[in-house]
């Protein structure tokens, strides 16, 4: 007999919000303005810097092929069947499954 012993913790949303709090009350206990931090050039520099390279990740890199497996896969391999079988139910139509297996049979 198999047994499954996976005792991992993950965080709570509580605990993010708490972390949140005493990390707010942390950075105000130091005398460190967030708005100040924000605000500063070299956030705001930093942040362009990010922005666009993750801008231009997107474009050069990641569009089309995720752009190819949405659209050529997800889209058509399984939502249009899975819609279409979904109309057929409604309309108390045979399924595709149930079409493709007609012919078989199972011997109890």
């Amino acid at each position: 007999m198999i047994q499954n012993n996976n005792n991992q913790k993950g965080i709570s949303i509580l605990g993010v919000l708490l972390l949140g709090v005493l990390l707010i009350l942390a950075l105000s206990y130091f005398n460190i303005s967030i708005k100040a931090v924000v605000e500063s050039p070299t956030t705001e520099d930093n942040l362009d810097y990010v922005r666009n390279g993750t801008k231009n990740l997107w474009t050069e890199y990641l569009e089309e092929p995720v752009t190819y497996v949405w659209e050529e896969i997800i889209i058509k391999i399984f939502w249009k069947p899975f819609i279409s079988n979904l109309e057929h139910i409604r309309n108390g139509e045979p399924t595709d499954f149930y079409n493709a297996g007609g012919n078989l049979q199972m011997d109890y």
